[in-house]
């Protein structure tokens, strides 16, 4: 839990730039993500019109979550895939319960990571109207209630299930060509890391970009959805199915797609910083928790 913890919060701060950049490329706004060529030059135009710190609004609620979240992630991994390991394959690698235990561990790792993803993602929009974390976390309460930071939970598990499922299996399948022996091994982490995210995130992005409108509840998408109401009519994007027909009818079938060379750039360095930390930490963890029973063993033999 310890080393997932602190492979969730290196993983987030560290893309956070980039993560904001895919946001706003998925944005349905014609202005300006229109005028985003590519990630850079996406980064280029938000430092320089409002300000360098700008991509970094609502780091500290992702750090808030990403820490328990990827505890729980992590640990919760690790102990399903050695139980239905030894059930289904004994004494042998399962790709069956490698996936089925990374979909596990993207229920309660989405159970709370979903409402830092909603404060977050309203805080990287263009224009947000918000002065930081906690001015967010009121206004959404207060106008759309606690359902809100839960609205896109049942997308985001449409998508992370998938992508986490393949994300794990491609893992573990690499490891096994890249490490055999399972030892630590910096490089084949990264590298197994990197293509395993990248490969997920990329079929996994429009996906993606519907749970990125749940949360934001874009402008220009809230008065498509009932033309000719008046301002304090209530109008939300609720649901899979009307994020899916909003997204088409407002972009096209290239709407889907909005942000994926972002979401891939994020994703490959994102999970081979997150698979080499917690690997790393593990290895720490393990190294000192062996060298401790094996000097005790010692202690207790010479007694």
């Amino acid at each position: 839990m310890l080393a997932g913890a602190v492979a969730g919060i290196m993983e987030h701060c560290l893309m956070f730039p980039v993560d904001c950049v895919k946001t706003r490329m998925q944005s349905l706004q014609p202005e300006p993500a229109a005028r985003y060529r590519n990630v850079m030059d996406a980064l280029r135009r938000i430092i320089a019109t409002e300000g360098v710190w700008r991509p970094m609004r609502g780091l500290n609620a992702t750090a808030i979550g990403a820490g328990p979240a990827h505890a729980l992630y992590f640990a919760s991994y690790e102990k399903l895939k050695r139980t239905l390991s030894d059930v289904i394959h004994p004494g042998a690698n399962s790709h069956l319960a490698n996936g089925a235990a990374g979909c596990v561990a993207t229920l309660l790792h989405d159970a709370i990571m979903n409402p830092a993803e909603v404060v977050k993602q309203r805080m990287q929009m263009y224009n947000s109207p918000y002065r930081g974390v906690l001015d967010c976390v009121g206004a959404v309460w207060q106008k759309e209630g606690a359902a809100a930071f839960y609205r896109s939970y049942t997308t985001q598990l449409t998508m992370n299930v998938p992508f986490q499922a393949f994300h794990f299996m491609t893992y573990e399948y690499l490891q096994e060509l890249l490490n055999p022996h399972r030892q630590y091994n910096p490089s084949s982490h990264m590298l197994s890391g990197a293509l395993a995210g990248a490969i997920a995130a990329a079929v996994t992005t429009p996906l993606d970009v519907c749970k990125t409108l749940l949360n934001t509840q874009e402008s220009l998408a809230l008065s498509s959805v009932s033309p000719g109401q008046g301002q304090g009519a209530h109008r939300q994007i609720s649901g899979l199915a009307h994020a899916f027909r909003t997204v088409y009818r407002l972009g096209g079938l290239k709407g889907f797609f909005k942000g994926v060379q972002a979401r891939v750039i994020y994703q490959m360095p994102s999970t081979a910083i997150s698979w080499s930390v917690y690997e790393f930490f593990k290895y720490g963890l393990t190294k000192h928790q062996h060298n401790k029973r094996k000097t005790q063993a010692i202690w207790m033999h010479r007694i």
